[in-house]
């Protein structure tokens, strides 16, 4: 297994959900963090946490709705670690269920694919130069099995757009020691997931580090976290 001590993750949408796991998975792995959310407070408790196991940890603020501030979170996030080795993009959000499935109209478009395609695709390239030029990254993009569902269909769109940006990415990331890859965390008991989900966010976890953890070099791949799942 790869060992990622005291490698530098980016972790967006880090405060609640399959952001706060991940972090704490990251964290027990020994990496630097740099995590994300709209409020510096909403993850100050974990970063203290983190801290006090000697992590270095950084809190950061950024509204991923906001273009500018995206950039701004990537330039800062490069500036504290001089170069980004694991960028995790999680943050999402999803529009209201439409009981119509034809009245979703082009704001809910506009702000899901901001947030949900744009703003990682923004980050996954802000940080891909530097990590082929050290060899080494590991990028995981959060996406979604939901399907025939058009009534979230603002949400089902953004992230196949982020989908289609990782597999044309992917194979020009060959034999540079960066992949990047997908995770799909499953239906989860979450905010976004809400309470009916049948997965509690916990299971999202050992899965969620698999591509962070891969050795062999594969790009471009599909990862289902509840497929590797410990009941």
């Amino acid at each position: 297994m790869l060992d990622i001590a005291g490698k530098w993750v980016l972790l967006t949408g880090a405060s609640r959900g399959v952001g706060r796991q991940v972090a704490g998975a990251l964290a027990d792995a020994g990496c630097n963090l740099i995590l994300q959310s709209r409020n510096r407070e909403h993850t100050a408790e974990q970063a203290e946490l983190f801290r006090a196991r000697g992590l270095t940890v950084h809190a950061l603020a950024a509204e991923l709705s906001d273009q500018s501030r995206v950039v701004e979170l990537g330039q800062e996030a490069l500036r504290i670690s001089g170069g980004i080795d694991i960028l995790f993009n999680n943050a999402a959000i999803q529009m209201p269920w439409h009981e119509n499935m034809f009245t979703t109209d082009s704001d809910e478009f506009l702000a899901s694919y901001q947030v949900n395609s744009i703003a990682p695709i923004t980050l996954c390239n802000l940080m891909l130069p530097g990590m082929i030029e050290r060899r080494f990254g590991r990028i995981v993009n959060v996406t979604s099995g939901v399907k025939d569902m058009p009534q979230l269909m603002a949400y089902a769109a953004s992230k196949a757009a982020l989908d289609k940006y990782v597999y044309d990415m992917a194979p020009h990331l060959g034999g540079t020691g960066v992949t990047m890859n997908l995770l799909d965390p499953g239906w989860l008991r979450t905010d976004l997931g809400g309470n009916e989900a049948p997965n509690p966010v916990e299971s999202v976890l050992p899965g969620a580090m698999v591509p962070v953890l891969l050795e062999d070099g594969v790009s471009g791949k599909w990862f289902s976290a509840q497929d590797y799942r410990r009941d």
